[in-house]
């Protein structure tokens, strides 16, 4: 997606790494409204806002929200580190089990 701000500066970003438009089709991101203030976009179809200044500092969603996209990636990461403390872990019996709440 591309939007092309007043000033001529063009800001691209994938929709699907966007807070609130990650399952959006084309036919929903195709209409846009500008906020008041002028730095903020809302996607009527989706009930979805970005904040243009967020937008330019890379943050695409909420704080939550990118730290769960974030722990996701790492959590998909492949290395030999990664696979020699899991093979440890398990020989030692494998994560220890939670206690009873009190």
């Amino acid at each position: 997606m591309i939007i092309k701000l007043s000033n001529g500066l063009g800001i691209f970003f994938s929709p699907q790494d966007a807070q609130g438009l990650e399952d959006a089709t084309p036919a929903q991101l195709n209409e846009i409204e500008i906020n008041s203030s002028g730095f903020g976009l809302y996607f009527p179809k989706l009930d979805a806002d970005i904040h243009v200044p967020a937008l330019l500092e890379g943050s695409l969603g909420s704080r939550k929200w990118m730290a769960a996209r974030l722990g996701a990636q790492g959590g998909k990461a492949r290395s030999l580190a990664k696979r020699t403390a899991a093979r440890a872990n398990g020989a030692l019996g494998g994560r220890p089990r939670k206690s009873a709440a009190r």
